[in-house]
């Protein structure tokens, strides 16, 4: 398991030039990993230059950047130990400020800071939050042109979960959401790729889970805990309420750092000759049970452990149609004991099902699995067979060569008689016979996006009028949702064509405004559509289109559509990634991101639409989308633009 990193953060007013070393001696006796530190002494104010002219002599030479820190205006002096400290900046600062001065001079003070903690090298830099009826445009605006400054330093904005003031009037359920709300508006100023984070500072009373929800989508780089929080067990020692150790335990996932504050200096110094040596040289017991929490968190789940190495990582979906999948790639969907589980059971079902030969029929059920790859589904067809007691004659269809030549093996040294092997695109095979089980697994992250529909059109005329399809259906969810990381990481391509294309993404820093929707379903074997015995004379009857409104709990910013699917392989057995009804284990497929260009806000309460289409021609099949937001009596407050018009962007080849 990492270990946690867990720093220790005094009242800043405590702290000088004179005991800075002995902090940093103290939280390495503590075993603490960093301390926190202010920058400067409240000396620095001076440059605010109260009741001085503008003409004043050291004002103009201190705008002008011709006067260097005084040794007094410092309580980091030199380079010493900067490594394990985080700087505070100095709390007098004001941005928005109606005197002009105070504003203008703030704003050169944060950049002469900036500077110097960059020069130091500092571990980090922590920035204060402002009062709460005070206005954050021109902070938002000082900080957006500063932070290049700090090319090697971490820049966190302290934020806490609950602002008590602006909370005041608030229900409830919402309460904390101004906290986010202010920290948003700094955030939009910056821009999501801005290397801006936050230290989010937990309150004896802590917001619901849905607004905590919302911080899981951030930034959030450290977890701000008050010693006065804590609360004292029967031995004596401190801990946390249970929904304290619940919030901790689901921040530890996005592995932030944790920082104790303490309300009162201790005794910095240790005295080696005093009763309680032997206490102060041991570390932290705040610190030992943050520690404790973390060791003991739940093991990771099949799931995690696969995932690991591939949270919030944004891959391209699979062109299993264009491109010829490598060995590695079976390799690691073959893994998932759950979704061959899943089919086997299907197959077996439907086996059961067939009725029993009669006036001496033939006895024997013949299974085709197209897009057999390296042969999982072909085994799990066998292990059916031989459990429902049904003599079977299986054809194995693929038409990529390099997993051809590893069910040529698999028919020689396993398989045998029991199974014909075809080397060829399911579409264009001519069968010798009908099939009684057509059995695939061609789903996508969003169920059609590997061409399914179109790939099991060319294949369901070697369907018998009685055949049946495993998958039988397949459906699409979508549903609103926010990551900034993820949209910063689109926005650094610094192009449109990647807010164009969707990614399959293992979802980690997310927050999804509304739960999952259904939005088009397809079905197998499409008789409707599409004669028996013969193939499609265009791709017009896979068009599908949707329009899904949602109503947000909570206001948001919007930076993308989450996708997600269900499917029925046969009956009741099913697969499925919708985080509702989630194959317990299964991990052949991660959710689908449709990123936004232009992210969007959405207030509480707010109606979210989105539009999706599914759209085809002869070359290829591709999605269009866009996103509409309004509000009852007022109507829509905003939208985007239609993404991807065309295809023009992305697409999902046909040959």
């Amino acid at each position: 398991m990492e270990s946690i990193q867990i720093g220790y953060m005094p009242p800043a007013n405590e702290i000088t030039a004179d005991n800075v070393m002995q902090l940093v001696m103290y939280g390495q006796t503590k075993a603490f990993d960093f301390v926190v530190s202010p920058i400067n002494s409240p000396n620095y104010s001076r440059v605010l230059f109260p009741g001085e002219s503008p003409q004043s002599p050291s004002l103009v030479a201190w705008r002008a950047g011709q006067e260097a820190f005084k040794p007094e205006d410092l309580v980091l002096r030199t380079a010493d130990h900067t490594d394990y400290i985080v700087g505070t900046l100095s709390d007098w600062q004001d941005f928005d400020s109606p005197d002009a001065r105070v504003r203008l001079h703030s704003e050169l003070a944060l950049k002469q800071q900036f500077n110097w903690a960059a020069h130091l090298g500092l571990g980090g830099v922590m920035l204060p939050y402002p009062p709460s009826t005070q206005s954050l445009a021109n902070y938002g605006r000082v900080l957006t042109g500063s932070l290049s400054m700090l090319a090697y330093t971490s820049c966190w904005f302290k934020v806490p979960c609950m602002d008590e003031i602006l909370e005041a009037n608030v229900s409830e359920d919402l309460q904390g959401m101004k906290s986010w709300e202010r920290w948003n508006s700094l955030r939009n100023m910056a821009g999501s790729e801005s290397k801006l984070g936050i230290a989010l500072e937990l309150s004896g009373a802590l917001p619901s889970d849905q607004v905590l929800d919302r911080w899981f989508a951030e930034p959030v780089k450290a977890i701000i805990l008050s010693e006065d929080i804590f609360l004292t067990n029967n031995k004596g020692y401190p801990v946390l309420s249970k929904r304290h150790q619940y919030v901790v335990r689901k921040f530890m996932k996005y592995k932030p750092a944790f920082i104790l504050s303490s309300s009162s200096l201790p005794k910095l110094v240790l005295d080696e000759f005093s009763d309680d040596s032997l206490e102060q040289s041991m570390a932290s017991p705040h610190a030992d049970y943050i520690r404790y929490l973390h060791r003991t968190q739940e093991a990771p789940g099949v799931i995690d452990q696969f995932a690991t190495g591939y949270q919030d990582y944004l891959q391209a979906p699979l062109q299993p149609l264009q491109d010829n999948l490598e060995s590695s790639t079976y390799e690691t969907f073959e893994k998932d004991p759950i979704k061959y589980q899943q089919y086997e059971l299907a197959v077996e079902k439907a086996l059961l099902d067939r009725p029993v030969p009669t006036n001496g029929e033939p006895d024997v059920t013949v299974i085709m699995v197209v897009g057999a790859g390296r042969g999982p589904l072909v085994n799990c067809s066998l292990r059916a067979a031989d459990k429902a007691r049904r003599n079977v004659r299986v054809y194995a269809v693929e038409k990529n060569p390099n997993a051809f030549v590893t069910i040529q093996n698999m028919k020689a040294n396993l398989w045998g008689d029991r199974v014909n092997i075809v080397f060829s695109d399911m579409r264009t095979w001519k069968a010798p016979e009908k099939a009684d089980i057509l059995v695939s697994e061609l789903l996508g992250s969003f169920g059609d996006n590997e061409l399914s529909p179109e790939c099991l059109d060319g294949a369901q005329k070697f369907l018998k009028p009685d055949g049946i399809s495993i998958p039988a259906d397949y459906t699409a969810f979508v549903a609103p949702m926010a990551s900034n990381k993820l949209h910063a990481d689109v926005s650094a391509f610094k192009d449109l064509a990647h807010f164009e294309t969707s990614y399959v993404v293992m979802f980690k820093a997310i927050s999804l405004l509304a739960q999952p929707k259904p939005i088009w379903t397809f079905d197998h074997p499409n008789w409707t559509d599409i004669p028996m015995d013969q193939d499609p004379l265009s791709n017009h009857h896979n068009i599908r289109s949707g329009s899904i409104e949602f109503t947000s709990e909570t206001s948001g910013m919007l930076h993308g559509v989450a996708g997600y699917f269900e499917s029925v392989l046969y009956k009741d057995v099913m697969l499925s990634i919708n985080p509702a009804t989630h194959s317990p284990g299964m991990f052949s497929w991660f959710p689908i991101y449709f990123p936004v260009k232009t992210p969007l806000y959405i207030p509480t309460g707010a109606k979210v639409v989105l539009d999706f289409w599914r759209l085809t021609d002869v070359r290829k099949v591709w999605y269009e989308w866009q996103v509409r937001c309004s509000v009852d009596g007022v109507g829509e407050i905003n939208a985007t633009a239609l993404h991807n018009v065309g295809g023009r962007s992305s697409s999902i080849g046909l040959y």
